[in-house]
């Protein structure tokens, strides 16, 4: 029959149209919310939702995988006394390592000496080159650099992000990654501990 692809896909429209009416009311008996909740997000992003199934972008977002990486972002430690404790050293592995060479690195040096100082003077990267491909995080030996969730930095100009704009606290990294934030403390935490008896043997051995 001639247009009988075209009807099948009208009806496909018309069940979706009325199946989101039956299940926002299903959802409104139970006192759940569909819309702008984790949970609603979550269902209709699901293989099980009828109706309609997208996201209502900006006013709501789809919920972020832990994995989900963007932008690279510096961690800094909360000191007592407030003061932000960069973890960065500026040894340069994650600007040796960067596919497109976005970053950039300016080293300390001490004003007495002019040896390096392991704390980055500044620290520039462009994210309008930068992949996203997770490197420069991955190789850093001090877990200094992370992959961000924010995708939201559209803008008009050039995008060169600077150590201020970088830095962001190890609170943070643990509220967007908690499963990795939790092994990389316990990793640090058994790596002190053994390095601590290891110097607490050594103290107690006589000297022959």
């Amino acid at each position: 029959m001639y247009g009988k692809g075209i009807l099948k896909s009208l009806k496909v429209t018309w069940d979706r149209f009325w199946d989101t009416y039956t299940e926002d009311i299903s959802w409104w008996l139970r006192g759940k919310k569909r819309y702008n909740s984790a949970e609603g997000i979550a269902h209709r992003s699901s293989k099980d939702t009828r109706g309609i199934f997208t996201v209502q972008y900006p006013e709501e977002q789809l919920l972020l995988a832990e994995e989900m990486r963007y932008v690279p972002f510096l961690v800094y430690d909360e000191a007592a006394d407030g003061k932000k404790e960069v973890r960065c050293t500026s040894c340069g592995i994650c600007a040796k390592v960067c596919p497109p060479q976005c970053i950039w690195i300016v080293r300390t040096n001490d004003p007495v000496t002019n040896r390096p100082v392991p704390v980055p003077t500044d620290f520039y990267i462009d994210m309008d080159i930068c992949m996203n491909c997770g490197f420069c995080a991955e190789y850093c030996p001090f877990d200094a650099i992370k992959m961000d969730h924010d995708f939201d930095i559209a803008a008009y100009e050039r995008s060169v992000y600077n150590l201020e704009k970088l830095l962001k606290p190890a609170s943070y990294y643990a509220g967007i990654r908690p499963e990795n934030a939790a092994r990389e403390d316990e990793a640090r935490r058994v790596k002190e501990a053994a390095k601590a008896a290891k110097a607490e043997a050594a103290a107690t051995t006589p000297a022959a």
